[in-house]
């Protein structure tokens, strides 16, 4: 009798500080998709605007559960809007709660949301080094879209994916992953 492991589970990251935004319902669109190409699921949602008040504070239970939770993760959709043309403060409070290599092994897709196209290099440039920097695996390019895209999503998520899905797969492997969970 074989068993078949789970699929990768998929854990959404919202850095906009205002709760229920837009950027929080594209990076869950964005999660499906990406779950559905490595074979996995969406099993949390983190709205850092919902936990914003305790971040700084010296006792933070909520942001301590969000960080354990987006750390067990096997892949991450991490999205923002561009606030003064990087990421926002609020995410990065977020992840600097995150020791060295607290993202050790979780694969990140940066999704990027901006008012203008000229911000399209935010998750590359500002997003990604930190990312990697926790040691997350971000294999692909950041997903960036624009707001007037927002209201279908859909034909930028397959552009994206038409260059990504391989690199995604190849990164969310079974054997990658046990590797990956053996040294979390």
């Amino acid at each position: 009798m074989s068993s078949t492991a789970p699929g990768p589970t998929v854990v959404v990251v919202s850095g906009n500080p205002r709760a229920g935004s837009r950027t929080l319902g594209a990076a869950r669109q964005v999660a499906e998709r990406v779950a559905a190409e490595v074979g996995g699921d969406v099993t949390a949602t983190i709205d850092l605007a919902t936990i914003a008040g305790e971040l700084l504070a010296g006792e933070h239970p909520a942001a301590d559960e969000a960080r354990a939770t987006l750390a067990a993760a096997d892949v991450a959709v991490i999205a923002t809007p561009v606030y003064k043309a990087s990421y926002t403060g609020l995410l990065k409070a977020f992840l600097d709660l995150h020791g060295p290599d607290g993202l050790a092994g979780v694969v990140v897709v940066p999704l990027v949301v901006s008012g203008n196209p000229a911000h399209a290099l935010v998750g590359e440039v500002h997003l990604r080094p930190v990312l990697v920097e926790l040691g997350a695996v971000v294999p692909t390019r950041s997903l960036s879209v624009v707001e007037s895209q927002l209201a279908d999503l859909g034909p930028a998520v397959d552009a994206w994916l038409a260059g990504a899905s391989q690199a995604l797969r190849r990164a969310t492997t079974s054997a990658d992953r046990e590797l990956v969970g053996a040294q979390r």
